[in-house]
């Protein structure tokens, strides 16, 4: 079964006065909700995914409200659906993971922002930064300065988020500016509460159709000439009308404090941060009132001059805390003080790091050498103990180490189809030698660890055939990309499929389909099987993804030739058709399509469906691996050429051999890859395959017993 969002769902509905419980980023949903809005879409991806995954289950009451929701094919077509607000007054909100899912979409961000909006618009943006992210390390700041977006930055909590989702379509219809919301993945997880408000029914909907289109007006192109106009409005009119709203509205918070000639300017997305920093230098309490003064900039782009020079002047200092590199907020305040003439000292990155998430110890770093200076007489000996102690704990546990603790990568699921594959490849090497291989965003991007480290670049999702494509005509030997099911409906068949076929380019391509967009929770794409091929699948390993040929047709009907489908668990069936795609004489786009349905999916899928025949007390037979200790050789190749986590050492029972032998844990699924690779490689014969019935036929019982009575016999004699 797919991840459930029924109770999310029903917090949807919450009326005014009533509370709702859960996580920021389900509050954000229910804001926009609130706020009007005639239509959702998006694309899948952490840690902004429930946006859209509840509003895709929510869809039964959205078609009540009239609300209209996309699962979108990219972040690009996502930001493009923005369109509908150019002409008419409709409220559009969109999300996806940024900074990647904004680089995607920034041509049509751009083209956006130049006409401008009449409806509200709102991007939701996962900021996914520091060394808990899994992308690369940028800002969505920057798109906002130069293509003239807004940017909010709300202070996280949940009834404060909520309030401005509401205010940031106003500020959108009152700028005609589009906005983002950048929500770091702790404002997405915080968890809280607030008092909920009536959803409204957005005036035009799918309920209340318009009966015309819009009157052409070429000013609403995104366009040369009007293109230099648009640019003149966004200084002249636009921003300012920002500037204007935010003032009156009070989005940016000032918080009073008792030294008044002293200042913090904060990033509302880092305020819980800061106070509790502040706490732990004894400058605030546990209310989170703050002994020296703060700006909460909620509102990042555009920054209101008056409001930030009011704030600095007369102050002997003012720190900024500014997450991520450039110090875009600290130059433009830097600018705005020596302009108007403002000698206050102002601190930021001189102080604070340049780089990395702004956690409470980093912040601490900037906070203690400014108390020190304005502060001298603050006794901060707790702070100081506390930073110490965590120095110290860091020095003892590497004194008690002597030696770095080993690396634990992140790696495929148990039962992963996509780890035989890669088994298959570092088989097929050995007959083809070593080959480039243009790896993709996906869960096939693990195997860029070890034991496999296969991989040489990672560009882009669906981006793997194209980034080939300067390295190949310059090898020997032919490369290899890969990409997964969602990268090539992402990108990859225009991107890498289309341009490989024009260029008539001697490539090979292999794609991974499992069904889903796995890495980012498992979502449904065009090639995703329904349900009955779900339910006529039962606990089959290959059946669900056969039952589903797009990507093939798509491939055929593009014009692809030498297009192989491989169940992924065959490694042997799998090495021998690498092989030949590398060596085959054909000369051209060569695809494999490795089958094997997403392991999380299926056991999601197959659980409840085993626990209902055991309830009703029908015969169940699950499949199990494991190791003959007494065959097992202890050389241990196995494991290095699977890397699956059930399948790993124990002491050798033999008190005369010292090697440890491999063993299968609990854990494992049954995929088989372990008999597999041992079949394929020709390891050793002490993988076995072990049938466990539950609730067995008669016959069965019957044969057990006398199986087990001539084991015993065999035994005693």
């Amino acid at each position: 079964m797919e991840v459930s969002f029924s109770k999310e769902v029903e917090q949807l509905r919450l009326g005014a006065g009533a509370e709702f419980h859960g996580e920021g980023i389900l509050a954000i949903t229910k804001g926009l909700l609130q706020s009007g809005v005639a239509y959702i879409g998006g694309y899948q991806g952490a840690p902004v995914s429930h946006l859209l995954d509840v509003m895709v289950q929510a869809r039964p009451y959205l078609d009540e409200l009239g609300v209209h929701v996309e699962a979108c094919s990219n972040e690009a077509s996502a930001a493009a659906m923005l369109g509908a607000s150019i002409h008419y007054p409709l409220r559009g909100a969109v999300t996806w993971k940024s900074i990647v899912g904004t680089n995607v979409a920034a041509d049509a961000l751009s083209n956006l922002a130049s006409p401008g909006v009449t409806g509200g618009v709102l991007v939701v943006v996962g900021e996914d930064y520091g060394e808990g992210a899994s992308v690369i390390q940028e800002r969505s700041h920057a798109f906002a300065l130069k293509s003239g977006l807004l940017l909010l930055d709300p202070r996280p909590e949940l009834g404060h988020m909520v309030h401005l989702v509401e205010q940031a379509f106003c500020l959108s219809e009152a700028s005609n500016m589009p906005a983002l919301m950048e929500l770091r993945i702790r404002a997405c997880h915080v968890k809280g509460s607030f008092t909920a408000r009536d959803n409204l029914a957005p005036p035009v909907s799918t309920r209340a159709l318009m009966s015309d289109p819009a009157r052409f007006d070429y000013m609403k192109l995104a366009h040369p000439p009007v293109t230099f106009r648009h640019e003149k409005l966004k200084s002249e009119e636009r921003v300012p009308a920002a500037r204007h709203y935010i003032v009156e509205h009070g989005l940016n918070e000032l918080h009073e404090g008792l030294h008044a000639d002293l200042g913090l300017i904060v990033q509302g997305g880092l305020y819980n941060t800061l106070i509790r920093t502040l706490q732990q230098f004894g400058l605030a309490d546990a209310l989170g009132e703050s002994d020296i003064p703060l700006l909460v900039l909620n509102v990042v782009s555009p920054l209101v001059p008056e409001q930030l020079i009011g704030f600095c002047q007369g102050k002997r200092a003012v720190l900024l805390f500014e997450e991520g590199q450039p110090e875009y907020i600290e130059q433009e305040l830097a600018t705005l003080l020596r302009r108007h003439g403002v000698d206050t000292p102002l601190h930021g990155k001189d102080w604070l790091p340049m780089a990395g998430e702004y956690n409470t110890e980093a912040m601490a770093t900037g906070l203690r050498p400014f108390v020190a200076r304005y502060l001298p007489r603050h006794d901060a000996g707790e702070a100081e103990r506390w930073l110490a102690d965590n120095a110290a704990r860091r020095a003892a546990v590497a004194t008690r180490l002597q030696a770095p603790l080993p690396t634990r990568p992140p790696g495929f699921c148990i039962g992963c189809p996509e780890r035989p594959v890669f088994s298959a490849l570092k088989l097929a090497q050995q007959q083809t030698g070593a080959v480039h291989v243009a790896a993709d965003i996906g869960c096939h991007a693990f195997a860029t660890f070890e034991p496999f480290s296969m991989g040489h670049s990672i560009l882009g999702y669906g981006m793997s055939l194209a980034s080939r494509a300067g390295v190949s005509p310059l090898m020997q030997r032919r490369s290899l990309a890969i990409m997964g099911d969602g990268g090539f409906w992402h990108n990859g068949l225009l991107t890498g499929v289309q341009s490989a076929l024009f260029n008539a380019d001697d490539a090979v391509l292999l794609i991974f389909k499992n069904g889903y967009t796995s890495a980012t929770g498992t979502q449904d794409i065009i090639s995703t099987p329904g349900e009955a091929a779900k339910e006529a699948a039962g606990d089959k390993q290959q059946s669900l993804v056969h039952t589903d040929q797009t990507i093939e047709n798509t491939l055929r009907g593009l014009g692809v030739k030498w297009l192989r489908s491989v169940p992924s668990y065959e490694v042997s069936t799998m090495r021998d058709t690498l092989v030949e795609a590398l060596t085959t004489p054909f000369e051209g786009l060569k695809v494999i399509v490795a089958e094997g349905e997403c392991q999380l999916e299926r056991q999601r899928r197959i659980k409840p469906w085993i626990a209902s025949l055991l309830q009703r007390g029908e015969r169940v037979q699950r499949v199990k691996y494991g190791v003959d200790e007494d065959v097992c050789t202890g050389d241990h190749a196995c494991i290095r050429l699977s890397g699956c986590p059930t399948l790993t050492l124990k002491d050798n029972p033999d008190p005369l051999k010292v090697d440890p032998v491999a063993t299968v844990i609990d854990g494992c699924v049954g995929c088989g890859l372990c008999g597999a690779n041992a079949h394929a490689a020709t390891l050793c014969p002490s993988f076995y395959r072990a049938e466990l019935v539950r609730h067995p036929r008669w016959h069965e019982r019957l044969l057990h017993q006398w199986r087990g009575l001539f084991t015993r016999r065999l035994l005693k004699a």
